[in-house]
């Protein structure tokens, strides 16, 4: 018996949970990456990465998209309001005076969009969880109305597709 119970465990700590995210895999997100945003767009897909650019356009657009996981209690936390978007926030202008948070609507998922100067760039960091599920989708361009348009674009699409409703 105890040997069924080691093998559940093992089984339980590889296997994708039932809740979470609709879909694990980029390579399956219902949009081609290479038009997501326009034309122009280059694109290299991974089950768990996503990284597109488009030389050619305004601002020089590049963005990169992870799934993984993130069970640390920060979700439970900030949908009880015990981290909150100003808690957030005081902590990355500590390391970047110029950093905003702002809360995200992406339920039944919850989630926050940080921005941000990075040298002479300007970029956007979006954070969604849902039940340990973690999507990170971050934007940067030479300007910052570039790298806010696709940080929006980007959180439709995927929320959507990979998030679920």
């Amino acid at each position: 018996m105890a040997r069924l119970t080691l093998r559940s465990l093992l089984l339980a700590a590889v296997w994708p949970s039932a809740t979470g995210f609709a879909i694990h895999d980029l390579t399956k997100a219902p949009f081609d990456p290479t038009t997501a945003l326009g034309m122009g767009y280059i694109a290299r897909v991974e089950p768990t990465r996503l990284t597109m650019m488009c030389p050619d356009c305004i601002g020089s657009p590049t963005i990169d998209v992870q799934l993984g996981r993130q069970d640390d209690g920060t979700e439970g936390r900030f949908r009880a309001g015990t981290t909150t978007v100003s808690q957030l926030e005081t902590a990355c202008r500590a390391r970047e005076a110029s950093c905003r948070i702002e809360r995200l609507q992406v339920e039944p998922a919850v989630g926050w969009m940080s921005s941000y100067r990075m040298g002479a760039q300007f970029a956007h960091t979006t954070v969604v969880l849902r039940d340990g599920d973690l999507l990170t989708v971050r934007t940067q361009a030479s300007d910052s109305a570039s790298a806010r348009r696709n940080a929006d674009a980007m959180v439709v699409k995927l929320v959507r597709g990979v998030v679920g409703q």
